[in-house]
């Protein structure tokens, strides 16, 4: 007999709570395979691929494409014996005939039971939902015809402060359809069950006007909501700039022979299949300077009360993504030459773009650089990023005029602005460290000297 598990949403990373549902890859009645991909999620670090537990059948799609849903709840049942070779008896529970009132009080349904007869309206908030520790025990479906008229069946949503309304699939895709808030109801149905009635009034009902509204704007303005990357960067970055005291310093810089080195490396047999760009010269600075100044490298341990110095860089860089900012690693980037130094970073910044960068690819960085010259920006206040104590804004790079040797000529300048935990770092030890990564970058050859 058929044998039905339900995949609960798994934590992907460290402390996630919640994923959005972007693309299902499987519908029911497709055959999966055990490490088969078969959904991809956006969680507040990344988007991620889920493999499948199971062989199986796809039985049904707990969660629509688009919802939110917390970790723990399930989003997929699956029967692991389509064939009916298990000779495990079904639940006693399981044997009513459907739309049949079991003791309890509750109804017989296609697939296991509805509502209580007679149950409140609504489920009692709570102040935050349980998780589901384990998949509910299997299931199976009563073969009797279903009887006129069907009964309802009480499909769950996503769960919204422990609070999750019942609807139909029809019904929940209605109401997406027409904009209603399926919370926002209390449903007419046995055991509160939201219908197709209660949906309609919503439309029809008249919505109250404040007082104060003297226009409308509906058509001129757009609501997004706010969740997935963006959800969590806004978080990190209201965190971080009220817990460390920030302190930022600015230097502007002839760069005119590292732009020459890029040129003649270029044309260099080993560079010649590699993207060279500024950011890599910058990177190889910042890995060099943090030798003589560590405490940029290093980390507050405020539970601990210790600062935590590290003799390793895995080094950020933010980059902009379609679903906002994110700030990849490279590992070890202390221990890259320049060629690996660009190499890795024009892998980080494809994947970046391509929406693949892993959780794990995000976590445990030592300090940042950002690169806003991309974007024809001189310089800024870069935020640092959550658990580091530094981070470089590289500015853009333009032909300017300066004085060399008493004669004013044009050069390659290059306005950089560090940012650090005043905490860690004092003034004296971010102006060394803010001066060495100047000086390397106005003249490579300093980088024989550390």
């Amino acid at each position: 007999m058929p044998q039905y598990k339900q995949f609960p949403l798994p934590d992907t990373a460290e402390g996630l709570t919640e994923a959005e549902i972007l693309t299902w890859h499987v519908k029911p009645g497709d055959a999966v395979k055990v490490n088969q991909v078969i959904v991809e999620i956006e969680t507040a670090k990344a988007a991620v691929e889920l493999p499948c537990p199971w062989d199986g059948v796809v039985t049904e799609l707990l969660v629509e494409t688009g919802q939110t849903v917390e970790v723990g709840v399930p989003i997929i049942t699956i029967d692991v014996d389509p064939s009916g070779s298990a000779s495990s008896p079904a639940p006693a529970e399981s044997n009513g005939k459907i739309g049949e009132e079991m003791p309890g009080g509750r109804i017989a349904t296609l697939v296991g039971y509805g509502p209580r007869a007679g149950s409140a309206k609504r489920r009692p908030r709570k102040d935050a939902p349980t998780p589901v520790a384990a998949a509910p025990a299997p299931v199976v479906p009563d073969p009797a015809p279903v009887p006129a008229p069907a009964p309802v069946v009480a499909e769950p949503v996503a769960p919204r402060g422990g609070y999750v309304p019942l609807a139909k699939p029809p019904v929940r895709k209605l109401a997406k359809d027409l904009g209603v808030d399926l919370y926002a109801l209390a449903g007419s149905g046995p055991g509160g069950v939201i219908t197709r009635e209660d949906v309609e009034q919503a439309v029809t009902a008249p919505t109250p006007v404040p007082a104060a509204a003297t226009a409308d704007t509906g058509s001129l303005e757009r609501r997004v909501p706010i969740k997935g990357v963006r959800k969590a960067t806004a978080q990190a970055m209201v965190d971080s700039a009220f817990t460390a005291p920030h302190v930022t310093e600015f230097l502007t810089v002839d760069v005119t022979p590292m732009m020459e080195l890029r040129a003649r490396l270029k044309n260099a047999p080993q560079f010649r299949d590699v993207k060279l760009t500024p950011l890599a010269f910058a990177a190889k600075a910042v890995t060099l300077a943090v030798r003589r100044t560590p405490d940029v490298n290093a980390t507050w341990d405020d539970a601990a009360q210790e600062i935590v110095y590290k003799d390793y860089v895995h080094l950020g860089i933010a980059a902009a993504t379609p679903r906002g900012l994110v700030v990849p690693k490279v590992r070890d980037a202390d221990r890259m030459s320049l060629r690996e130094l660009a190499v890795a970073l024009d892998d980080l910044a494809t994947t970046a773009r391509e929406g693949k960068t892993t959780p794990a690819d995000m976590l445990g960085g030592t300090i940042t650089i950002t690169n806003v010259g991309v974007f024809g920006v001189d310089t800024g206040t870069p935020i640092i990023n959550p658990g580091e104590s530094a981070i470089l804004a590289l500015g853009a790079i333009r032909d300017m005029p300066w004085v060399v040797d008493g004669q004013v000529v044009p050069r390659k300048v290059c306005q950089l602005a560090l940012s650090f935990d005043h905490r860690v770092v004092d003034g004296q030890q971010g102006s060394q460290f803010l001066a060495d990564v100047g000086a390397l970058l106005a003249d490579p050859g300093v980088a024989m000297t550390y």
